[in-house]
C-alpha cells in the first residue's frame, strides 16, 4: 500500500470525525452537562457496576489525565459520580456513577442518540454503518483475529451487551 493512500485515508477519517463532533457539539441537548462530562458518564454507564478505576477512565476518554481528574471532581461536587477507595489497590480510586448521575445521563442520552442517528443515517446506509464500525474496530485492534470475534470493547460487542441487558 502506498504511503500517500494511507495518509489520504487518515485525513479523510480525521476530517469526518471532526465534522461529526462539531455537529454533535452544536446540537448537544444539555446546557448543564458538557460533552466531556457526558463522555465520562457514558463510559461509566457501560462498565460493570457502573464504575471504573480512575486510571481506566483516562484510557476511555480523549482527555489528559489531569483534565479527567478535574472533570471527575466537578462531577463529584454535583453529585453525579462518587469516588471510592480501590480495595485492590490502595493508591487507586474507583469512580462510580450515582443514581442521580445515571438518570441525568439517560435523559441527555436519549436525545443525543437521536442526533447521532440522524447525522450517521443521513450519510450512510445500514450496511455502510456496519462496515464503518468494523473498519474502525480494525484500526483500534489491528492484531485481533477476525475469526475469533471483534476486538475487545468493539462497537459490535457494546451493542450486543446493551441488547442483552
Amino acid at each position: 500500500m502506498s504511503q500517500r493512500l494511507a495518509v489520504t485515508a487518515w485525513e479523510s477519517l480525521f476530517r469526518a470525525q471532526v465534522g461529526v463532533m462539531r455537529a454533535l457539539s452544536a446540537d448537544f441537548p444539555s446546557h448543564d452537562l458538557s460533552l466531556n462530562e457526558y463522555d465520562v458518564l457514558f463510559n461509566l454507564s457501560q462498565q460493570p457496576d457502573r464504575s471504573a478505576r480512575l486510571r481506566d477512565i483516562n484510557q476511555l476518554v480523549l482527555l489528559s489525565q489531569p483534565s479527567v481528574s478535574r472533570l471527575v471532581d466537578r462531577l463529584v461536587a454535583r453529585g453525579l459520580v462518587e469516588k471510592l477507595p480501590d480495595t485492590h489497590d490502595r493508591r487507586g480510586t474507583i469512580v462510580r456513577i450515582t443514581d442521580e448521575g445515571f438518570d441525568h445521563y439517560r435523559a441527555v442520552a436519549v436525545t443525543h442518540m437521536r442526533t447521532i442517528d440522524s447525522i450517521m443515517s443521513e450519510a450512510l446506509t445500514p450496511d455502510e454503518l456496519r462496515q464503518l464500525a468494523a473498519l474502525t474496530d480494525k484500526l483500534r485492534c489491528p492484531d485481533s483475529d477476525p475469526d475469533e470475534g471483534a476486538c475487545p470493547g468493539s462497537a459490535f460487542e457494546q451493542a450486543e451487551a446493551r441488547n442483552t441487558a
